[in-house]
């Protein structure tokens, strides 16, 4: 999955997936898949005033995960 990178403190890029709603996240320390994220909420994070912010309040812990790297 191609990903944008993003300018976070925690988070370098951000991908998406509109067919399968898999949202990818680079962390600094691997990466993870979230499954079954509408796309406004994708949308809603690439758009935040606070990447990080509107990951720990709309997605982390919402979403099921996987770590893939």
């Amino acid at each position: 999955m191609k990903r944008q990178e993003v300018d976070s403190s925690n988070i370098d890029a951000v991908g998406y997936d509109e067919t399968t709603q898999t949202l990818e996240i680079e962390f600094r320390n691997g990466v993870y898949q979230y499954e079954d994220v509408p796309e406004d909420v994708y949308e809603g994070l690439m758009g935040a005033d606070s990447i990080g912010g509107f990951f720990h309040e709309c997605i982390r812990d919402v979403y099921p995960c996987s770590r893939i790297e």
